[in-house]
């Protein structure tokens, strides 16, 4: 049985958190449905307000729409062999990039990945307020995506993502569609919060 376009797959948490963070997940199965300007713009209107270090903003999204034809198959072509066979659905791609220095003074900004991570993530939540997904991507050719884009040796190009609304499982290959259906886990909170020093996990959790 096939699985319905709007199909969700929330997350079982161990505590109570907010019904936009549950819903968020990254499914391979794409709609080629196009998606509205005005929802695309909410997202990089979030994705603006995320916090950074100096309120620097060090983030910057090169992205295109499956009828800006060109510039989608550049971006497709930035991707690994195994992404592509899934994201050539999806009607948006793109890349997020960050920049290493600091837009006031120059100086190196070791948080700019960082915080170019929190302007993807800020637009990731958007886009499940909207009904949209996003698949992120560490799958893709930094190298090939800097000489196509020219990007400047100045930013660094961390993810590529993937936009659009769900689609149906059933029109993945059989592989993608076992991932597809897995039940999400995540490790428990007492692996990664600590109290005192590394690896004492903290009383509150």
């Amino acid at each position: 049985m096939s699985q319905s376009i709007d199909m969700e797959n929330p997350a079982i948490t161990d505590h109570e958190i907010h019904p936009l963070i549950a819903q968020r997940w990254s499914p391979r199965a794409f709609d080629s449905k196009h998606i509205e300007t005005e929802k695309l713009a909410q997202l990089f209107e979030a994705a603006r307000w995320s916090a950074s270090c100096f309120n620097d903003q060090p983030w910057a999204f090169i992205m295109a729409t499956k009828d800006d034809t060109a510039n989608y198959q550049k971006l497709l072509d930035c991707l690994v062999p195994a992404n592509v066979i899934w994201a050539q659905v999806a009607p948006v791609l793109g890349l997020v990039v960050a920049q290493k220095t600091f837009k006031h003074n120059g100086k190196p900004n070791a948080w700019g990945e960082y915080d170019a991570g929190q302007a993807a993530a800020t637009l990731v939540l958007q886009a499940t307020a909207l009904n949209l997904v996003v698949h992120q991507m560490g799958g893709f050719d930094p190298a090939k995506a800097i000489s196509t884009f020219n990007i400047p040796e100045t930013a660094k190009p961390v993810a590529a993502i993937a936009i659009g609304y769900a689609g149906e499982t059933s029109n993945l290959p059989t592989d993608l569609q076992e991932r597809e259906t897995a039940p999400r886990a995540r490790a428990p909170l007492s692996s990664f919060v600590f109290t005192g020093e590394w690896g004492s996990s903290a009383p509150f959790v």
